[in-house]
């Protein structure tokens, strides 16, 4: 009788988590949302999982995901499987030929077909695509700040979101790898939370959702902030309270919201459910940043 009650209590608490979801699932009927996966989302198999689920539940209620990712260990490994040296500038790695094109072989190959597979076990239909595709992603070479030459380095400077507009009026699910294409077809490596920020502001998406390992930005004593607006963020980057890796994360959630997007979060991507929760629930998992 114990174990009964129990269980009627658990299903009573699922029924009211669901009933309290309305409204979130009403304001976010038909919107775009843009996730950056990366970090712990990608660091198993069972969080693989998980998040094609929860995308997958995302599109099942009329909500229109479209995943970019990243890959920066697996690039690494298989690097050193294949005896290329590479090195890094400002957190950015040299690109030579011999680099890029095994950026591309895992970006393109091993991971982002892995992503696609992962969802379509969930029931979802996903799409593999990479900013080369229909030229979704032009680029130009990125010098970085100090006008290093870091090779197949790039940096979106024309996007084309049409083929991903496309995915939005269907029941597919559009997985894109980071890469871009130059003027002259050359293909170009592009750090996945930018190529994230450059895609949700061509499609004016309602979220761009950057997965971290990180809890959030936080204020000088420590405390994740929940919201901030774009002059808060610019305030607390100049004053170094914002600082490190959570820097160019955060400039990422700025532009985008400049060139559009309703508003950008820094989530953590440790939470179980991190993207349900900051879309249908009142409690978030991260930092949003809004104009």
């Amino acid at each position: 009788m114990e174990k009964s009650s129990a269980q009627t209590r658990d299903w009573i608490a699922t029924a009211r988590t669901l009933s309290e979801a309305l409204p979130y699932l009403q304001r976010y009927d038909g919107a775009t949302i843009v996730i950056k996966l990366g970090g712990h989302a990608m660091g198993s198999a069972a969080a693989m999982d998980e998040f094609a689920r929860d995308v997958v539940l995302m599109k099942q209620c009329n909500v229109h995901p479209v995943v970019v990712h990243g890959g920066g260990p697996m690039i690494n490994d298989m690097l050193k499987r294949l005896a290329i040296s590479s090195s890094f500038v400002d957190g950015k790695r040299v690109t030579d030929e011999a680099t890029v094109e095994v950026v591309e072989m895992v970006l393109s190959g091993r991971i982002n077909k892995g992503i696609v597979a992962a969802i379509n076990r969930q029931g979802g239909k996903a799409v593999g695509l990479s900013g080369k595709d229909a030229s979704l992603m032009v680029c130009e070479k990125d010098l970085g700040g100090g006008g290093v030459d870091l090779g197949f380095v790039g940096k979106p400077v024309e996007m084309h979101p049409e083929v991903l507009r496309i995915f939005l009026g269907s029941d597919f699910i559009p997985v894109v790898a980071p890469l871009g294409v130059g003027r002259r077809g050359e293909t170009y490596n592009v750090n996945g939370d930018t190529a994230a920020g450059a895609i949700a502001a061509a499609m004016k998406a309602d979220r761009l959702l950057l997965l971290t390992d990180v809890a959030g930005v936080k204020d000088a004593a420590g405390v994740v902030l929940t919201d901030l607006t774009a002059e808060e963020a610019r305030g607390l980057i100049a004053s170094g309270v914002i600082s490190g890796g959570m820097i160019p994360k955060t400039e990422t959630a700025l532009a985008a919201v400049e060139g559009g997007v309703t508003a950008a979060v820094i989530l953590d991507g440790r939470a179980p459910h991190a993207v349900l929760l900051e879309l249908f629930t009142a409690h978030g998992a991260g930092t949003l940043i809004r104009s």
